[in-house]
């Protein structure tokens, strides 16, 4: 299902930004659209709270349905 893999990359996207704050103490996201208060970044941060939010589904489906 196409909504699967874009929350997954979503969700990609947040955990190397997690790691790059934890490791770094950089936040990729917030550099590259402007800062965190920047309208761009907050909506970055949404998708990838929503994304996440998301892939909980996947955690209760079946397995059959997952693989087609």
């Amino acid at each position: 299902m196409i909504m699967d893999r874009i929350a997954l990359i979503l969700v990609i996207i947040g955990a190397v930004n997690w790691g790059s704050i934890g490791l770094f103490q950089f936040d990729l996201v917030s550099w590259a659209f402007g800062g965190q208060d920047a309208l761009v970044s907050r909506i970055v941060y949404t998708l990838v709270a929503l994304a996440g939010l998301w892939c909980i589904s996947l955690l209760f489906r079946e397995r059959d349905m997952i693989e087609e």
